[in-house]
C-alpha cells in the first residue's frame, strides 16, 4: 500500500499578517520530512474563495516549491479545476508539463470541477454543465501534452487553433490522470475513463471494498475507454491522521482538526451561508461541536490500530491511503511527530511485499488496459502539409490603430503615454 498527504492549506480564523506565510512554510517543511521518511505522495488541491477551508488557490506554485525540496515523493496536483472557466486547457497542459519537468517526472495530474457555489459562480461555470466541461477539457488537455503539434479543436465549451503546446512533460505520454470522487457514481466515472479515483468520501473499509471492487470491474470491462493516452488504474481513499502510542492523545492531537475539516467542507459545499471576508467558520464550528459525532479517522490512533485498519483497506483493494493531517488547528509539531512514528512503526509493516503485489496487479491488468486503449477514438494528427502557418504580425501592428496614441485616445486621453518623438516629450520645468 502507498501513502500520501493532502494539503488544502486550512487556516481557521483569527488570522494575522503572517498567518498564511507561516502556514505555507510549515507545510513545505512537512513535505520535506515526508519525503525523507519514504511516504509516496503529496497532494495539493486547487480551491478558490473557500475561506478557512482552503487557502491553496495556486497549488502548482506550492508543489513546484515542494518538488525543489524533495527527491522521491510523487507530486500530486489534486485537483486541477478542469472546466475552461477556471483554467484554459492549454494552460493546464503547460502547467502540468512544467511541474513534471521541475519534479523530474514525479507529477500526478488530478482533475475535477468543484461543487462549491463560491467557486463555480465566481468563475461563471454553469453547475449543470460542469461534468461535460470536465470531460471535454480533460481529454483535450491530454491531447495537448501528447501531440506535437496539437491539431486544434472546436468544441462545445472551448475552441483553440492548431498549436504546439510546450513544454512537453517528462513522463510519456503525460502524467497519470486522476479524478476527484465524492461518491460511488464518480468512482464509476473514473473507471469508465481509465483514470485513477481520488476518493474524498471518508468511507470505512467495508464500503471501500465495494467501491474498489466496482472500480476494478469497470476497468476490466468494455465500459473503460481512456480519456487520456494511458490508463491509470488506481484507487486512493482519504482519512484523518494522527498517530501516538496513547490512543486518547492521538485523538486529542488530530480529532478536532479532522472534525473541522468535515465541518468546513460541509459549510462551503452543502449547508453554509457564507459572507465573503466576514463569516467566521471556526466560530460556527465551535458553537456546534457538542452536537457533532466524535471524529472517526481510520488513520487516527496507535500504530497497532493503524496497522489493523490499513490492512483492511489493503485487503479491500485500495491502492493508496491519503492522510488529512493539516486540518483545523492541528499543530506543525504534532504532524511531524505523527509522521515520524508512522514511518517507524506502521509503514514497514504495510510496505512488506509491495513489489510482489505491484507485479501481480500489473500482470493481471495488462490485457485489460491494452484492450481499453484499443477502444479509444484517438484524435488524428495533422498531415505535415496541413499544419497551418502562423505569419507574424510584423509592422502591420505598428501601422494599425493599436499604437499608444490611438489606445490613449480610445480610453479618453486619461493615460499619459510618452510619445516616440523626442521633440513631443514633456520637458522638465525650467
Amino acid at each position: 500500500m502507498r501513502f500520501g498527504l493532502i494539503y488544502e492549506l486550512q487556516l481557521p480564523r483569527p488570522w494575522d499578517a503572517n498567518s498564511e506565510h507561516q502556514l505555507v512554510q510549515q507545510a513545505l517543511a512537512e513535505v520535506e520530512v515526508a519525503d525523507r521518511l519514504g511516504l509516496d505522495y503529496v497532494w495539493a488541491n486547487e480551491h478558490h474563495f473557500l475561506e478557512e477551508y482552503s487557502h491553496n488557490s495556486a497549488p502548482e506554485v506550492f508543489l513546484a516549491a515542494a518538488a525543489g525540496r524533495t527527491k522521491q515523493i510523487r507530486i500530486g496536483h489534486a485537483v486541477v479545476l478542469s472546466p475552461p472557466g477556471y483554467n484554459p486547457p492549454a494552460r493546464v497542459a503547460e502547467r502540468m508539463a512544467m511541474l513534471d519537468l521541475v519534479s523530474s517526472g514525479r507529477a500526478e495530474w488530478g482533475t475535477g470541477s468543484s461543487a462549491s457555489r463560491a467557486e463555480l459562480e465566481g468563475f461563471n461555470v454553469d453547475p449543470a454543465l460542469k461534468k461535460l466541461m470536465w470531460a471535454e477539457a480533460t481529454e483535450q488537455t491530454a491531447n495537448m501534452m501528447a501531440m506535437a503539434p496539437y491539431p486544434g479543436f472546436k468544441g462545445d465549451y472551448f475552441s483553440m487553433p492548431a498549436r504546439n503546446v510546450i513544454p512537453k512533460p517528462l513522463q510519456k505520454p503525460h502524467p497519470p490522470i486522476w479524478l476527484a470522487c465524492s461518491n460511488r457514481e464518480t468512482i464509476h466515472v473514473a473507471a469508465r475513463n481509465g483514470v485513477g479515483a481520488l476518493a474524498f468520501a471518508f468511507v470505512d473499509p467495508a464500503e471501500a471494498a465495494k467501491w474498489a471492487g466496482e472500480y476494478y470491474e469497470i476497468i476490466k470491462s468494455d465500459q473503460c475507454v481512456p480519456i487520456g493516452h494511458s490508463v491509470n488504474a488506481n484507487i486512493a481513499m482519504a482519512t484523518g491522521f494522527s498517530v501516538h502510542h496513547d490512543e486518547a492523545e492521538a485523538i486529542r492531537r488530530g480529532g478536532e482538526g479532522f472534525q473541522f475539516f468535515g465541518f468546513a467542507l460541509g459549510h462551503h459545499y452543502v449547508y453554509g451561508d457564507h459572507i465573503p471576508g466576514v463569516t467566521n467558520v471556526w466560530e460556527r464550528f465551535e458553537r456546534g461541536r457538542d452536537a457533532m459525532p466524535p471524529a472517526v479517522g481510520n488513520g487516527i490512533g496507535t500504530p497497532a490500530q493503524l496497522i489493523e485498519r490499513l490492512t483492511q483497506y489493503q485487503d479491500a483493494g485500495v491502492d493508496q491511503v491519503i492522510f488529512v493531517q493539516q486540518a483545523g488547528r492541528n499543530t506543525h509539531a504534532d504532524i511531524i511527530a505523527s509522521l515520524e512514528l508512522f514511518a517507524a512503526e506502521v509503514m514497514p509493516v504495510m510496505k512488506a511485499g509491495q513489489a510482489e503485489r505491484d507485479a501481480r496487479k500489473q500482470a493481471e491488468l495488462a490485457p485489460y488496459i491494452e484492450a481499453a486503449l484499443q477502444r479509444k477514438n484517438w484524435m488524428l494528427p495533422l498531415a505535415p502539409d496541413a499544419i497551418p502557418s502562423i505569419p507574424a504580425y510584423g509592422r502591420s501592428v505598428v501601422a494599425s490603430d493599436a499604437t499608444p496614441k490611438a489606445l490613449a485616445a480610445r480610453r479618453g486621453g486619461g493615460i499619459n503615454i510618452p510619445s516616440e518623438d523626442p521633440s513631443e516629450r514633456p520637458r522638465a520645468a525650467e
